[in-house]
């Protein structure tokens, strides 16, 4: 079996990825058209060439104009449906997706409206598609601490369908500790806790989330390897990184995927996952991702099987479950 086959075989999970920035530009020309919305491109090509991002900021312009599109329950349950199918195609088994909810209420869209969609669309790939799946709300942290606790307030009552709570959008300048007191809140309710820190962010900000927010795992925490004492912290708490390497290349995180840290964080005992972040905006699904990695770095079927297991050990998922997906992959 060559590594492409292998890639292909794997059944994975899938940790980082954002719904709204599976959006593609097809699907957003669509819906717009569907909810006579006007959207500032006048082709599906012009989208295309305005995904030529040079850092975070520059890419979040154009997610939030594309996500002004989706107003109706039926708009969330498309865009799920269209990511549950490339799903799928890539044997992702499992996926836990992101979904923000402050992009759709701060327009007028109601929490509800949100969430039936998503999970319509979740009910629908577990039976359809045998693929299973959680939902995790996150907060903006660009916003305001009390606009995050008004979106606590208002997923309180549908807390049977979202398992945790997250924090996504611009990291610089908005460090964990600005959400302490939500998190805090968020975790007596019962949700788990994950949050992006250590993209663009410092190392710094990894620590912060491990002992302010304290997270059940990290989204991206790339930049963790600048600080020897937190490696180590990583590493003895086997705490996941839900790393995104098609992403970190786009938003110049790294300038060329053979510098990226995936490998070495990977032979070093961190448990590295890969993901897709914002797959339509950033040149690639799960599948490419392994693909770019393996062919940048010359990783090994080992490292590869590796990688999957560790994306089930990292999940949400029961113990059971977890076993009979690793021993899928072990036996490949």
């Amino acid at each position: 079996m060559t590594q492409l086959d292998l890639i292909r075989a794997l059944p994975k999970a899938e940790l980082h990825v954002h719904i709204e920035g599976t959006f593609e530009p097809e699907l957003m020309f669509a819906i717009a058209q569907r909810n006579q919305i006007e959207i500032p491109y006048k082709s599906v090509e012009e989208v295309k060439q305005a995904y030529n991002f040079h850092n975070l900021q520059s890419f979040l312009d154009i997610y939030y104009a594309g996500a002004q599109v989706l107003i109706h329950e039926q708009d969330f349950y498309d865009l799920a449906w269209a990511y549950f199918e490339k799903c799928a195609e890539d044997h992702v088994v499992h996926t836990e997706m992101f979904f923000d909810p402050q992009t759709h209420t701060d327009r007028g869209v109601a929490f509800e409206t949100v969430l039936n969609g998503l999970k319509r669309a979740c009910d629908d790939a577990k039976t359809k598609l045998g693929i299973s799946s959680h939902l995790i709300m996150c907060f903006l942290r660009h916003l305001s601490e009390e606009a995050a606790f008004e979106t606590l307030a208002q997923a309180l009552p549908y807390k049977a369908h979202i398992i945790g709570v997250g924090l996504d959008s611009s990291e610089v300048g908005h460090p964990p500790k600005k959400f302490e007191r939500v998190f805090a809140k968020a975790r007596e309710a019962g949700f788990l806790i994950v949050a992006h820190a250590g993209e663009e962010g410092p190392a710094d900000y990894v620590w912060q989330a491990l002992d302010l927010l304290q997270v059940n795992r990290i989204d991206h925490g790339v930049r963790s390897e600048e600080d020897p004492k937190l490696m180590q912290r990583l590493i003895r708490d086997k705490m996941p990184l839900t790393v995104c390497p098609l992403s970190n290349l786009k938003l110049c995180v790294v300038q060329d995927m053979r510098e990226h840290n995936i490998r070495r964080l990977l032979q070093q005992g961190v448990k590295v996952t890969v993901n897709s972040d914002d797959p339509s905006y950033f040149g690639g699904y799960m599948n490419d991702n392994f693909i770019a990695i393996t062919q940048a770095l010359d990783l090994s079927e080992d490292e590869l099987k590796h990688l999957a297991i560790n994306s089930f050990e990292a999940s949400f998922i029961s113990e059971q479950d977890k076993q009979q997906w690793i021993e899928k992959i072990q036996a490949l």
